[in-house]
């Protein structure tokens, strides 16, 4: 076996396919934020606006977030030292926990590395906390929740994204007295669409089910105090389990999951995935905490972001862009091809100092390449301006010319 020639065949596919992804290596300036440097292959460097980042409100550079860091850095140094269950436990994790189990409503929370991590290990584990669960999953639930439910060893049944009438068929068709989750998201990240909360919990009802509920890409950013889509729509208290991300909207890292007490006493004894994880650092812990609890009062914050997002949507539409607009914070461009989605990338970038990265296959079906914008409230009126004309240049001069495109 020639192992070298097998990953250069699996590198040259992605090549041909136009799906293979590049780094771009890029510096944040810190109070600086949307604005970066980026450094070329060359070494030279250019000044440029980040139009793709997750960081969707700005609080990875928040004064209140940053001074919580440090002063936490300064008392206990950079590592935890150990896994929650040795030594790795601090009142930085304790206190981050408490915050997350308030904006949701719930009697606990359990922090993780990662959301990804959160979702696999949590999801993997219910099996072994309930036997026999049949876990229904949304067809377009992130690779994080698939990979729980396929890890976990028990039934699964896919439902047609958001089709209700498809999930009520799969949990009729099954015994009544099989224990049931069903996992989906709040907010779908590359269209940008919701998920009906409330009739799916209507539906978890009428059957038994549990409900899980992904609000990665709406904590912080939906509701009255960030808690999400479940927050906004009054819905939270339905909800078994939450899972939530540190690392988009509250600027720093990390995942965890609120729930009853008794689930998340469960869920931390049984899942590898948080048993055998090293914690996150201390100040990581206590600026997310601090972003947590600033962001509960954030009210005009949120606001601004919600219209920036409609400005930059309504201006995209104007121009006769083929935009996704479901109302939420996400900017989906259709280009619908991997070659000239990353052609046009390359070309914001170079040209015009505006980094937006393509998402192609797998993360979007073939055919729906797209670049995805996140404005923030602290993309200002000059770069909206900036974007606009951008995109009006190439998609008039060059993304209709299919053959200048893939030149």
């Amino acid at each position: 076996m020639d192992y070298t020639a097998k990953l250069d065949t699996a590198i040259d596919r992605l090549h041909q396919e136009g799906r293979y992804r590049t780094f771009i290596d890029i510096e944040r300036r810190n109070g600086q934020f949307p604005h970066a440097v980026w450094t070329r292959p060359d070494g030279t460097e250019r000044d440029i606006t980040v139009w793709c980042g997750n960081d969707y409100l700005g609080m990875g550079q928040n004064p209140v977030v940053l001074e919580a860091m440090h002063d936490a850095l300064n008392a206990t140094g950079a590592g935890s030292g150990g896994t929650r269950n040795i030594s790795g436990t601090t009142v930085h994790h304790k206190r981050l926990e408490a915050e997350l189990a308030d904006l949701h409503g719930k009697e606990q929370a359990l922090l993780f590395t990662s959301a990804y991590i959160a979702n696999d290990a949590t999801l993997s584990t219910l099996p072994k906390l309930f036997p026999g669960l049949i876990i229904y999953s949304d067809a377009l639930n992130h690779a994080s929740m698939i990979e729980g439910v396929r890890r976990n060893g028990g039934a699964k049944r896919i439902f047609r994204h958001n089709d209700l009438d498809h999930l009520r068929e799969l949990l009729a068709a099954d015994d009544p007295d099989t224990p049931k989750l069903i996992a989906f998201e709040s907010v779908y990240s590359m269209d940008g669409d919701f998920a009906p909360i409330g009739a799916i919990c209507d539906l978890a009802e009428e059957f038994n089910a549990l409900t899980y509920l992904d609000e990665v890409h709406a904590v912080g950013m939906y509701g009255p105090r960030g808690g999400g889509v479940a927050e906004r729509d009054r819905l939270m208290h339905r909800v078994d389990i939450i899972n939530g991300t540190l690392a988009k909207a509250f600027g720093v890292m990390g995942g965890y999951i609120a729930a009853s007490a008794k689930m998340c006493d469960a869920v931390r004894s049984y899942a590898p995935g948080f048993i055998f994880t090293t914690s996150l650092p201390p100040a990581v812990a206590a600026g997310a905490a601090a972003s947590v609890a600033w962001l509960k009062s954030a009210t005009e914050l949120r606001e601004k972001h919600q219209t920036q997002a409609k400005i930059l949507k309504t201006r995209l539409k104007g121009m006769g862009l083929p935009i996704i607009d479901h109302g939420s914070h996400i900017v989906p461009v259709i280009v619908g091809d991997p070659v000239h989605t990353k052609k046009l990338s390359d070309m914001l970038l170079e040209d015009f100092g505006i980094y937006v990265q393509p998402i192609n296959f797998p993360t979007v079906p073939r055919g729906t390449e797209r670049l995805r914008f996140t404005p923030s409230p602290v993309h200002g009126p000059d770069q909206m301006d900036k974007l606009i004309r951008a995109m009006d240049s190439l998609w008039s001069h060059c993304a209709l010319n299919r053959a200048e495109l893939a030149g």
